[in-house]
């Protein structure tokens, strides 16, 4: 079957017909399925459109052709449907994970979140999980019936769940989340609407987490040759990209730089497009499961690159690490984004009456948590612009982040 070819339907994939629904009732679409709707709803919010204008790697105003959130989530969601449909799972359920997988990013990217972690550590801290929860549950307010989006159940334990289980079966968290426990957002929510955080997340979920691996290591080599901070020589020291770049001087010996660079990117991704499908299709044979409720009472993932190219995915995480994410450029640039959030939350806590009114203290705080969570949400969503915007308006100084 070629890449493009669209698997029939497998018996463990989620099928919207066998949902187990919304929160919140509603009358089925005559002519969109639930995991449609659910898609479209994510593509329609608020949180959605301001990833247009929140750092990836880059700050927007570096660079016209660097990615944002949303370039970024539209491209994982472009990998996310091919491999969805070779895999022969819902395209629909997968899109909408894939593009609501980062809604609950900060502004300026990994620096806003670590610095909002830091202002809300006394009150459960920050995580952009959670916070896309809070975002799809809460805080878009479209509908007159209810808060949120009402999303399906399966398209929120894919929100929550899309890198495994969050907890054990004694209820203990796991992974990341072993030494912090549950992200309070995650943990409030869960006590009302149980999303089974000790399981598996579905095979269209996983998918969708794998799509962002194969996104931001292509795109970030994209974009770190773009922005000069390495050359396509110093990538050679990853064989694979070795051996795709000696591919492309055979095959293309006079091809100009973008081009080049272009074709790499391209190789990169249907190589792991096929590994996934590849390796997959052995824990599938392996496993047998028949339903979609088997997939996430397995003990590992079933959608998983092979060894040698989960290997080859890690020495490239490692040399974007090392050339990138800890590039002078690029950490500078992040400690000033880090100063403008502190600065955001410092002052909001102190001064509340610089808060729009929607976000100012209410009547109905119960404690000191929730007015400071309020601010934390604020933030969470103001894109770069605004906040740099909104510190220029509170302070004396703000920096360039160039």
């Amino acid at each position: 079957m070629s890449v493009g070819m669209a698997a029939p339907p497998v018996p463990y994939g989620c099928d919207p017909a066998r949902s187990r629904g919304r929160r919140f009732p509603e009358p089925g679409s005559p002519y969109r399925s639930d995991f449609r709707r659910d898609c479209d709803r994510v593509i329609h919010s608020t949180a959605f459109r301001r990833l247009k204008h929140k750092t990836q790697v880059f700050v927007f105003h570096e660079g016209d052709h660097y990615r944002t959130r949303l370039s970024h989530s539209l491209e994982v969601a472009q990998i996310a449907r091919s491999l969805a449909r070779r895999l022969g799972v819902d395209e629909d359920l997968t899109e909408a994970l894939a593009l609501a997988h980062d809604l609950g990013h900060p502004p300026f990217g990994h620096a806003g979140e670590r610095a909002l972690d830091r202002c809300l550590r006394d009150f459960g801290g920050f995580d952009h999980n959670a916070q896309s929860l809070r975002v799809v549950t809460l805080l878009e307010r479209r509908y007159p019936e209810f808060d949120g989006l009402n999303l399906t159940w399966e398209t929120l334990e894919g929100i929550v769940k899309h890198n495994g289980p969050l907890i054990d079966a004694a209820g203990h968290p796991t992974a990341r989340y072993a030494e912090q426990g549950v992200p309070i957002g995650i943990a409030d929510y869960v006590a009302q609407h149980d999303l089974d955080l000790a399981t598996f997340a579905s095979v269209e979920a996983q998918v969708a987490a794998i799509s962002d691996d194969i996104a931001y290591n292509t795109h970030d080599i994209d974009d770190g040759l773009r922005a000069g901070l390495f050359t396509r020589d110093d990538l050679n020291v990853v064989p694979l990209i070795s051996a795709i770049n000696r591919r492309i001087s055979d095959r293309y010996p006079a091809l100009e730089d973008a081009r080049r660079t272009a074709e790499l990117v391209r190789e990169l991704i249907s190589h792991w497009i096929e590994e996934v499908c590849q390796e997959t299709g052995r824990r599938v044979a392996r496993a047998r499961p028949q339903s979609a409720d088997d997939v996430r009472h397995l003990d590992h993932a079933l959608v998983a690159f092979p060894p040698e190219a989960a290997g080859a995915e890690t020495a490239i995480k490692s040399f974007l690490w090392e050339h990138m994410y800890r590039h002078e450029r690029v950490m500078r640039v992040m400690r000033d984004a880090e100063s403008i959030v502190t600065d955001l939350f410092t002052r909001y806590r102190e001064r509340p009456d610089d808060l729009p009114p929607e976000w100012g203290p209410h009547e109905n705080d119960e404690t000191e948590t929730d007015r400071v969570r309020r601010i934390g949400d604020f933030i969470a969503g103001m894109t770069d612009g605004y906040a740099m915007i909104e510190h220029a308006r509170l302070f004396d100084s703000t920096p360039d982040l160039r």
